[in-house]
């Protein structure tokens, strides 16, 4: 029960944290920018993309041409000439403001994350500053494998990866140090 109440403690502090991160600091929105013409983009992208949910980079390479070095240097010199975009491509709308299960699987993965923490902090003897560690390293963890390859390798901005440091760091250093001190409470007689 003790590893139950923690995981749904640090899952539900990681959450919130998000929630807030998210709604009321700009961290969520760091680097995010409205195009100038919003409607004429997405005519675009209705005739120009596949009808097809995808994630598309343009200038795009296809890789089975990567020994064909005229098909290497055309992309070259096209890629060096022309704007970079990294598109996640949704052909069908929905209504962004229903955000029940967006909301319900971010939680869930909090708190599936969070069991790890507390699965770890339990083998190691768990305390308040133990889980803080933990916690801040959990987070920086996530950050280095998720958001700085995406930084390095799709040319995320620089401020929108920085800002998801911030908000895994601290919020795993919040929920890690929560967890750390409800799992090393004693148990009164």
């Amino acid at each position: 029960m003790r590893l139950a109440v923690a995981t749904i403690i640090g899952g539900l502090i990681m959450f919130l944290w998000g929630a807030f991160a998210h709604m009321v600091l700009p961290l969520g929105e760091m680097s995010m920018r409205a195009p100038t013409d919003e409607n004429r983009l997405l005519d675009t992208l209705r005739t120009a993309l596949p009808q097809e949910a995808g994630i598309y980079v343009i200038p795009h390479f296809d890789m089975a041409t990567r020994h064909d070095d005229k098909a290497v240097q055309t992309y070259i010199a096209k890629a060096e000439a022309n704007p970079y975009a990294f598109i996640v491509y949704q052909p069908q709308g929905r209504n962004p403001m229903a955000m029940g299960h967006n909301l319900f699987h971010q939680w869930l993965s909090d708190t599936l994350a969070a069991l790890i923490i507390v699965l770890v902090l339990v083998r190691s003897g768990p305390s308040f500053s133990r889980g803080m560690a933990f916690g801040l390293g959990f987070g920086l963890f996530t950050w280095l494998t998720l958001s700085v390859p995406f930084w390095n390798w799709y040319r995320f901005p620089a401020p929108f990866t920085f800002g998801y440091l911030i908000e895994q760091a601290f919020g795993w250093l919040l929920a890690g140090a929560a967890m750390g001190w409800w799992l090393a409470r004693r148990k009164r007689v």
